[in-house]
């Protein structure tokens, strides 16, 4: 046994076990509390990419995490900087985002439980613990790897969430002896101590899926953010194209299917996914929870009693939750399509039922057609301030099938999403689930940070901009060509029309006499003159021709840049699709 010791900084243990998982960035603010930690990055190939904000080191960490199929790890000190990094935990876990968030506490002895009066102090673990997948307390030097561990097998087991690591402030920067074993058990390969292989469906459950889909008139197809994770794109394609079937997606499986292929019916056209999920006797779910933006799988919006429900998902909590199933498969949505295809190619659908699908797909096609005419009839308007339908359909027509659209904001989200149309997997990011503002300009860097060579750009609103204007400049100081596109009409303007619509009943009843909406318009932010000050690219339009030539300018100038577009305050508050969104939010008839 080799008894050489050697002496280390507490901070570098976390830094080599993290380069041992194959982690090359970090995003976070530096602070004394941790300085251990960071300063051992260069030794481990580790880059820090440090925002203005915490919570935006928790978007781009989660957005780096969806595009890249790591992990995406995000730091933030104790007591102001863990307060700060919060509602970026909120979001990143409802999103299913794969983070790990490492902070610093203070020094052991006066925390855990709070001595009376330690500064810069809260239970951080207790809070984090509430709102995260987990939440662990490293109480020493020894105890690093260990901890360390766990929180790795957390971040991988079942469906994605935050995971999140406290260490005293003195067990990062403090200096102690170790062996040259123990130094070396720092960087054991992690399958030595978590799943590396995903979770393969048992096989007679594929040939039983496969049987009900194979005999099935109607089947379908619905998609979550499990595909996303997964990183099953090709597979999707081929399990479709076999079947024959439709696919239809949540809104955080849109970024999985394609909204251009003959199978997928695109999530914009709601009433049209209805109509296919109502009419299936098969069903075959894919790494969706089936909550409350599906309906929560309920009549008349999905498929009534007799339908066959096939659900598949690596997390076993919820399956058959919300929406009973026939079939519940407990496995990775890659690896179970691989097998499903498998099973299909060795006993294919009959030609018979093939050519029924075929003409039934057909049929869809002429609907959706109807349904993306209907949409269109927005861009006839060409005229000045913009209608915000034009914004989302030139930025598209703009940036090739690989650029990255990020999408935030309440209306501007809205009219961007029926507007956008997908032709690449996994280019889309949004807050599909929280529905956060401001949470998309550092889901834009980071997303820049995973693909460097993509373009990468954002849709936002006036308000959701001015939640985190200030990594304006974290774009340039870390050169990161992030263009943002700001749909500005100077008002929150689907509080606005919740207003206008909610107030009158509400004012006779309160007796209210003042008229109108309450706080809902806004000053003008000059977010291209704001750009300016931080060394970026600032441009105004308020027509179509002008937005196009600033985007060209934009691209040609290869530098961060922000677009204020003026757009018309009237039309951008009448988003389409909302009255299905108030639908969303009542509990269906079923």
């Amino acid at each position: 046994m080799d008894n050489t010791r050697e002496r280390v900084i507490g901070g570098e243990i976390v830094a080599a076990m993290l380069a041992a998982e194959g982690v090359e960035k970090v995003f976070g603010i530096i602070d004394g509390t941790y300085l251990g930690f960071y300063a051992s990055f260069e030794k481990y190939g580790i880059e820090l990419v440090t925002p203005r904000h915490e919570t935006t080191a928790a978007h781009m960490a989660g957005a780096y995490a969806r595009l890249t199929g790591k992990l995406g790890v995000c730091m933030a000190s104790n007591g102001p900087g863990v307060a700060n990094v919060l509602p970026g935990v909120a979001v990143e876990n409802a999103e299913g985002s794969r983070v790990l968030l490492i902070t610093s506490s203070r020094r052991q002895g006066i925390t855990y439980p709070d001595r009376g009066g330690a500064y810069q102090y809260f239970n951080q673990v207790g809070v984090i613990g509430a709102m995260s997948k987990a939440s662990l307390a490293v109480p020493s030097f020894e105890r690093i790897p260990e901890m360390m561990r766990k929180a790795f097998r957390e971040s991988f087991a079942g469906r994605p969430g935050v995971v999140h690591v406290d260490i005293p402030e003195n067990v990062f920067n403090g200096t102690f002896e170790v062996t040259a074993e123990a130094a070396a058990s720092w960087k054991r390969s992690p399958q030595q101590y978590r799943r590396v292989a995903p979770i393969e469906a048992p096989a007679e459950q594929v040939r039983e899926a496969a049987a009900l889909l194979r005999n099935a008139e109607r089947p379908a197809l619905h998609v979550g953010g499990g595909v996303v994770h997964a990183g099953a794109f090709e597979e999707l394609v081929v399990a479709a194209e076999r079947l024959q079937a439709p696919v239809l997606s949540s809104w955080s499986g849109r970024p999985a299917v394609l909204d251009t292929h003959p199978l997928t019916v695109p999530m914009p056209y709601m009433q049209l996914g209805r109509e296919v999920r109502t009419d299936a006797d098969v069903i075959l779910i894919l790494g969706s929870r089936i909550g409350e933006t599906d309906w929560w799988g309920k009549a008349p919006h999905w498929a009534k009693a007799g339908t066959k429900i096939i659900q598949v998902d690596v997390d076993e909590s919820i399956l058959g939750l919300n929406l009973p199933t026939d079939l519940p498969v407990l496995a990775d949505a890659k690896s179970f399509l691989r097998a499903l295809v498998q099973e299909l190619d060795a006993t294919p659908v009959a030609d018979g039922v093939l050519k029924a699908r075929k003409a039934r797909i057909a049929a869809l096609q002429e609907k959706k057609d109807a349904a993306k005419a209907e949409l269109a009839m927005a861009l006839e308007n060409e005229g000045t301030p913009i209608h915000p339908a034009q914004v989302p359909t030139l930025c598209r027509a703009h940036f090739p099938d690989d650029a990255v659209v990020v999408v935030d904001g309440g209306n501007t989200a809205v009219w961007t999403s029926f507007f956008h149309t997908v032709t690449a997997p996994n280019t889309v990011l949004s807050t599909f689930e929280m529905g956060m503002l401001g949470a998309g300009v550092g889901q834009a860097l980071g997303a820049k940070v995973a693909r460097p060579e993509a373009p990468v750009y954002c849709i936002l609103g006036d308000g959701a901009f001015g939640f985190h204007p200030q990594e304006i400049e974290t774009a340039v100081r870390h050169g990161l060509a992030v263009t943002y596109v700001v749909l500005c009409d100077k008002q929150w303007g689907m509080v606005k029309l919740t207003q206008s619509l909610g107030l009158g009943g509400m004012r006779q009843v309160l007796g209210l006499k003042t008229e109108g909406t309450i706080n809902a318009d806004l000053e003008e932010i000059a977010f291209d003159k704001l750009a300016e000050s931080m060394g970026a690219h600032g441009e105004r339009v308020s027509s179509p021709d002008e937005l196009k030539a600033a985007l060209q300018r934009c691209t040609d100038l290869g530098k961060p840049a922000v677009i204020h577009v003026d757009v018309d305050p009237m039309q951008h508050m009448f988003a389409p699709g909302l009255q299905d969104f108030k639908e969303m939010h009542q509990e269906p008839q079923g």
